[in-house]
């Protein structure tokens, strides 16, 4: 389980961390980072996903064994922290994945959890 990241002028390397786990730790780990409610727009069919429809369309998913986050960019306002960036993503059997992609991460209750996540493929 991913420990909870408190507030402090050193979040951010954590925000990435934890971002980084949303991929390659498993549907438990980013289900764990995820805002009940939390909505995420995916690519090829899927579309907008919310709540546990989330987790029903990713649990038959194969796991990514590989992320490499290019083209940071971070921004936070008060409580709220956004995390956009260029993936590139491997997994077994399949060619690498190339998306841009942003997060919405909301500091709710002493932890910080994922409000949204959106994926746009790049040819």
């Amino acid at each position: 389980m991913m420990r909870a990241v408190t507030l402090s002028r050193h979040h951010e390397p954590d925000l990435w961390e934890m971002e980084e786990h949303f991929w390659t730790a498993g549907l438990d780990a980013a289900r764990g980072t995820s805002a009940t409610g939390a909505v995420m727009i995916l690519p090829y069919a899927p579309g907008i996903l919310q709540g546990q429809t989330i987790w029903q369309h990713l649990k038959d998913q194969p796991l990514w064994r590989t992320i490499t986050m290019t083209e940071k960019t971070y921004s936070r306002q008060k409580d709220v922290a956004v995390l956009a960036y260029h993936a590139s993503a491997e997994r077994e059997g399949a060619p690498i994945y190339e998306a841009l992609c942003v997060s919405t991460y909301l500091h709710d209750d002493g932890r910080w959890v994922r409000l949204s996540h959106q994926e746009t493929p790049v040819a």
